[in-house]
């Protein structure tokens, strides 16, 4: 089921022994990995500072490429829960790609994650929703109001 679900486009959660084995090199001082899953090849791991993207490329998956995106570059989560049939779950991170955190100067992209029905992505999708917001309000420089 495991190949199913990374030929459909899911992932799988993957033990903190293989995160290390994989990431550990990439990690800057004082990094902790908190949870990384698996597609196929590829991998995604989520540190306490950024989310990193592992890319096996060719034939033999020897060589990868690795990208990161910062915490503090998220501006924005959606969540789409499965439907009937062969329907995945998923979320939707939009980020900053300029350096710079300023409202009205800010240049985004998207990057989209796929998990199967029986994943609980909820979890995931209120911690990213919280950072986004506390980033939202350090851009436009505004104090959290309680309601």
């Amino acid at each position: 089921m495991g190949l199913l679900n990374g030929i459909l486009g899911n992932m799988s959660e993957v033990t903190p022994e293989e995160i290390q084995k994989q990431f550990g090199k990439f990690l800057m001082e004082d990094e902790k990995i908190e949870r990384g899953y698996k597609l196929v090849r590829d991998m995604i791991v989520f540190t306490d500072t950024r989310i990193i993207f592992m890319d096996r490329q060719n034939v033999t998956g020897k060589k990868a490429a690795y990208r990161s995106i910062y915490f503090m570059s998220i501006i924005d989560v959606a969540a789409e829960t499965a439907g009937f049939g062969i329907d995945d779950s998923e979320i939707v991170i939009t980020y900053l790609t300029n350096v710079h955190r300023q409202g009205l100067t800010e240049q985004h992209a998207e990057v989209k994650f796929e998990f199967p029905k029986s994943f609980d992505f909820t979890p995931l999708y209120r911690f990213l929703e919280n950072i986004a917001y506390q980033n939202r309000l350090a851009i436009n420089q505004l104090t959290r109001v309680e309601y």
